[in-house]
């Protein structure tokens, strides 16, 4: 396995691969790797001729009085991982090696940054499409792969290869769980014993609303949203950061008249939570098709 920390090595190692006209798939991380990651590696392996994780805590993607300085990391263990799902290049840079200077150039996409974590992190998608643009320029991937979980990162990365017309493929992949259903996180680690089994009250919240839509077609958006709020509040002491159901991936507002059970032109929703438990602040999400759930909680 390669491990490349510096930007010049990874152009070397990528130029030889495209040398030899292989294919490469590429996994974006921040480290401290889990199931979850090892999942979209797993994929990446079985998809392309190369596969490059990279693992970058991007400083531009938090903001002030978030957890930048503590965010987990493990070196060792994330190329341990790497290795065992057949990683072939790992970028491992440095703040200083990815941003020598203070970057004068954005990358803000609009409308849909505008709620969920658009709303309650300002900049923090900026930060994400600036890193996420750098990383497809060095990496060059023909195919990239993003976990579900983060179901706004996808819809805003997806929105910016579609508009900035990258030559790359998005590969949404599944939300992967705890046995008890709590969705993969590298801030998991965070999380006292109580709030950690508080947390799955996200997931069961979000599994409870899919029954109801089977036993009831017609629940409006905001007798959905009620519902998870009311499982969430009276199941943990976490704050409700947001609860909202939105079209995806436009993550436009569902109007408050049409009902889920409705035939749509096969319209997509998502139900997207985002709890503090502490100050460990947790996200999850599940995505509908009109009258049929797409992903399982």
């Amino acid at each position: 396995m390669n491990i490349c920390r510096t930007k010049q090595q990874l152009k070397l190692a990528v130029r030889e691969a495209q040398k030899q006209h292989l294919t490469i798939g590429f996994v974006p991380t921040m480290g401290y790797l889990h199931e979850g990651h090892a999942s979209l590696l797993r994929e990446a392996r079985a998809d392309n001729d190369i596969v490059v994780l990279s693992i970058f805590v991007n400083p531009m993607q938090f903001g002030p009085n978030e957890d930048l300085d503590r965010y987990p990391r493990d070196e060792e263990r994330d190329i341990a991982l790497a290795a065992s799902c057949g990683t072939d290049i790992v970028f491992l840079p440095t703040a200083e090696e990815m941003y020598p200077k203070k970057p004068l150039t954005t990358i803000k996409v609009e409308e849909v940054t505008k709620r969920l974590c658009g709303a309650s992190r300002p900049g923090h998608f900026d930060g994400v499409g600036l890193v996420v643009s750098k990383l497809f320029h060095l990496v060059q991937p023909n195919k990239a792969y993003f976990g579900m979980k983060d179901a706004q990162q996808v819809a805003v990365i997806e929105q910016m290869v579609q508009d900035l017309d990258m030559n790359v493929e998005i590969v949404p992949c599944p939300i992967i769980r705890e046995p008890d259903g709590l969705a993969l996180s590298s801030r998991n680690v965070y999380l006292s014993a109580l709030h950690r089994v508080e947390a799955t009250s996200l997931s069961l919240s979000l599994n409870r609303l899919h029954h109801k839509f089977i036993d009831n077609a017609n629940i409006t958006p905001d007798e959905s949203i009620a519902f998870v709020r009311d499982e969430i509040l009276t199941n943990t002491t976490g704050e409700i950061d947001y609860i909202e159901l939105l079209h995806y991936p436009s993550l436009t507002v569902v109007d408050g008249q049409v009902s889920i059970g409705e035939s749509l032109d096969n319209q997509r929703f998502i139900v997207a939570v985002a709890v503090k438990f502490g100050t460990t602040r947790l996200i999850d999400n599940a995505l509908f098709q009109v009258g049929e759930v797409i992903e399982r909680v």
